[in-house]
């Protein structure tokens, strides 16, 4: 069936297999089901509306509003919400409940989630508080250890300065890798060791400047090179040779000239049409051990599902989801994972969430309509406490009420996100200007795009890690291309000085929009194989320089 997308008026499909899953995932209430409407956007709006309600990475200073704590929070000064630290969020010195009202059926049920939310107290980071240890400047992260600066991260230890890493040890600014230690600006690879500048690597060790390259280990500037040892620029070379070029990339200004070398070089080697490895059946880009996946991407272990971006632990039937793990029957969810299932329109919960629809940050729930921070409880409407059979008897009543407003199976408005439009994921993945989000009546914060305060002399830098000082992690440095200040860390010190690297001359910040931007963006093409001209779907784009091949060909064209 197609439609018009009611956002940007685009034309779209709407599948049989979309039919299916909205009918199999339709919520059974009180014996009876209630069926899910088809969506009324199409698949990248639905991607838009649910990054629009995620700021992983701006962080303020600002004070708790229940102790007065100053506290590290995504949610800046100034705002209309509460905002607790989470020792005291997760605590017992204030209930959910107390906040309860009940619903107005003389108003959309959008107007009466959103006044709860401007009143009921969050947590000043989103993280899995829980089961994390020593990790308290990270945000959208679970389960990791003595972390420092990670985002969208989980499961890892002794980690710093990076983006959507898992199961990783001792690696800083690396971009969506897993199951590595001691890496660095490593982006889309696996299983790497002691490495720096990989990208799309599989076990890898003791080397810099790979691309698509498996199995190597004492290597430099290669790219489609499988099982191999003492190689440079795709040719084989002696370890004293090995030794001598490495000892070299210590400096900046050789790092740099590398790093312009090195993205020659991966023009001149085929790439395979989708980035991923171990799949089956799927369509999207980024993909590892996914089945049955289609138009999914940045995701791991999925089976039977869809539209689905940055899965960051197995999932299983499930439809337009952002970021969540470990989860199964979840439909147009955001930012929510740990033992959930059966749950519609819910969003930041890291903490077994079952049978819950229009919910967020209601941690060890089931069976809630429309509640924000309720803990370990049940039958709940709008934070305010009922029995099953009241439950049973209401929720179908306010289903219906929502169906008459439009509002039912759609995911919350971009106009009642608690961040600024600018301030959240949707800006890197679709990215507007100022006048076009205030047009729509979205929220646009300026403070986004100030400059920090001047906080002392400039510090020159010096060229190699080998004339570093510790005195540098006590000093304000400035980025070279947006004069914002950062710093060094002595974890991070003693990281460079392990691995032989320079200091980096601009942001972490910075750094995130860089590793972005050497990845394809979340578009597919159909085109054939520049090999075989068999037809393939991918997300390089008709237009681009590289070389692209089908899986077959690609094989066959590594050393």
């Amino acid at each position: 069936m197609k439609t018009t997308c009611n956002q940007c008026s685009a034309e779209f499909e709407i599948l049989d297999e979309d039919s299916k899953m909205l009918d199999d995932l339709s919520p059974i209430i009180g014996g009876k089901k209630i069926p899910l409407p088809p969506p009324k956007q199409c698949p990248n709006c639905r991607a838009q509306r649910r990054m629009a309600h995620v700021n992983q990475l701006n962080l303020y200073e600002r004070k708790c509003d229940l102790t007065g704590a100053s506290v590290i929070s995504n949610i800046r000064p100034g705002s209309p919400y509460k905002v607790y630290r989470q020792e005291d969020w997760y605590s017992d010195k204030w209930s959910a409940l107390d906040y309860g009202q009940p619903f107005d059926f003389t108003r959309p049920f959008f107007d009466q989630w959103f006044e709860l939310i401007q009143k009921v107290p969050r947590p000043n980071v989103f993280t899995g508080y829980e089961f994390d240890e020593n990790c308290e400047y990270t945000n959208h992260a679970g389960k990791n250890k003595d972390c420092y600066m990670i985002f969208d991260s989980d499961e890892n230890r002794d980690c710093y300065f990076s983006y959507s890493l898992n199961h990783c040890v001792n690696c800083v600014d690396c971009f969506r890798t897993r199951k590595s230690e001691l890496c660095y600006e490593c982006i889309d690879s696996v299983k790497c060791y002691s490495s720096a500048y990989l990208q799309e690597c599989d076990n890898c060790a003791d080397s810099m400047f790979l691309k698509n390259c498996t199995g190597c280990k004492n290597c430099l500037m290669c790219s489609n090179v499988k099982n191999k040892e003492y190689y440079v620029e795709n040719k084989p070379v002696s370890k004293e040779e090995f030794a001598k070029f490495r000892l070299m990339l210590g400096s900046h200004s050789t790092l740099q000239s590398a790093k312009e070398r090195f993205e020659n070089l991966k023009l001149e080697h085929p790439q395979k049409y989708l980035h991923g490895v171990q799949n089956e059946d799927v369509s999207g880009d980024y993909l590892v051990q996914c089945k049955n996946a289609y138009k999914c991407f940045d995701s791991e272990d999925l089976w039977d599902c869809r539209y689905v971006t940055q899965g960051f632990m197995p999932l299983k039937n499930c439809m337009d989801i952002h970021e969540c793990g470990e989860g199964e029957l979840l439909y147009e969810c955001s930012v929510a994972g740990y033992d959930i299932s059966r749950c519609l329109f819910s969003n930041h919960t890291l903490a077994q969430m079952n049978d819950m629809i229009y919910c967020s940050l209601s941690n060890h729930s089931k069976n809630c309509f429309g509640c924000i921070g309720v803990q370990r409880k049940q039958y709940c409407i709008l934070n305010k406490q009922y029995t099953e059979e009241q439950y049973n008897e209401l929720v179908p009543k306010i289903i219906e009420h929502m169906i008459k407003h439009g509002e039912w199976g759609e995911f919350f408005p971009v106009e009642v996100s608690t961040y600024g439009y600018n301030e959240t994921l949707a800006q890197d993945y679709y990215p507007m200007t100022k006048e076009g989000v205030l047009g729509k009546s979205w929220n646009w914060i300026d403070e986004v795009e100030k400059k920090d305060q001047y906080m002392g002399p400039k510090v020159k830098l010096p060229d190699s890690i080998v004339d570093v000082s510790e005195d540098i992690c006590s000093q304000i440095l400035t980025c070279e291309e947006t004069a914002k200040q950062y710093k060094i860390i002595p974890q991070e010190l003693a990281f460079y000085k392990q691995l032989h690297i320079p200091l980096p001359r601009i942001s972490f910040f910075q750094r995130y929009k860089h590793h972005l931007k050497m990845r394809n963006p979340r578009v597919l093409y159909d085109r054939t194989c520049d090999k075989c001209n068999v037809a393939i779907e991918t997300s390089y784009a008709p237009d681009r320089p590289e070389k692209i091949y089908c899986e077959p060909c690609y094989q066959e064209s590594l050393i």
